[in-house]
């Protein structure tokens, strides 16, 4: 092959990485459809992450984690 073809060759095979790799960096993200039975609105969707934030990061109030279990070597 000639030296004008690899080089060519070379050329393509970089542009299409760098590509490759900006449409991943820059890819936009998908834009939230809210579901059918849902309002619409920022607030809602705001009150809705956060209630769900609460509910699992929250855990048990009336759950004693003070005075746990005694943590021993395994050796």
């Amino acid at each position: 092959m000639s030296a004008r073809l690899i080089l060519v060759l070379a050329v393509v095979i970089v542009v299409a990485s760098g590509l490759v790799i900006a449409r991943c960096i820059v890819q936009p993200a998908p834009a939230a459809l809210p579901a059918a039975g849902e309002a619409s609105g920022a607030a809602t969707t705001d009150a809705a992450r956060r209630k769900h934030r609460e509910d699992f990061f929250g855990g048990n109030p009336e759950r004693d984690i003070r005075s746990g279990q005694e943590m021993k070597p395994r050796w």
